[in-house]
């Protein structure tokens, strides 16, 4: 029979509870989640029974033209509008004035939504451009020119295991 000491107790106690911090705070991609998949707009996913997914109906979208990009993020801030760092991406056509888009989550949790109304088709930010975030923050601009995006904190909201309403406000320069 081996003998512990006490301090050998609390370093393995120390170990294991840093092991399972890790786990909780673990990026996406360590909890088995993928990074930047992408689809079509998919109204199917979001029917009574479906989940976890938002739908997400967009209002003041200025003109049809061009493309509508709805991404979902973790709610954390080292990957919020980063580059390649969202869960989903759904695309859609858009449809001045409003319409509605599901997006399907890998599991329930915290989120934060951005969306892209990609004026010109070009896929990348012009001032031409409208954006909107999940629970329907200002956009600060700087110098009255270059808008700043909200924190993370102000944009997360909890997604359930079924669907998930809500709206966001598209907003123009």
């Amino acid at each position: 029979m081996t003998a512990f000491s006490p301090s050998i107790l609390l370093v393995r106690r120390a170990a294991a509870g840093l092991a399972l911090a890790g786990l909780v705070s673990a990026p996406l991609a360590a909890q088995g989640y993928a990074y930047a998949r992408s689809m079509n707009n998919d109204p199917n996913q979001c029917a009574a029974g479906k989940g976890p997914a938002v739908r997400v109906t967009v209002n003041g979208l200025k003109s049809s033209a061009g493309n509508l990009f709805v991404r979902a993020y973790p709610a954390n801030s080292r990957d919020w509008l980063e580059s390649k760092r969202y869960v989903i991406r759904v695309d859609a056509k858009p449809q001045a004035g409003s319409m509605t888009v599901c997006v399907p989550l890998p599991a329930a949790g915290d989120y934060a939504i951005a969306v892209h109304h990609d004026v010109n088709g070009n896929r990348k930010s012009d001032l031409s451009d409208g954006a909107g975030m999940s629970n329907n923050p200002g956009i600060r601009k700087i110098l009255g020119l270059v808008p700043r995006p909200p924190s993370v904190d102000k944009v997360r909201f909890n997604a359930g295991e079924g669907v998930t309403r809500m709206t966001i406000n598209m907003q123009y320069m």
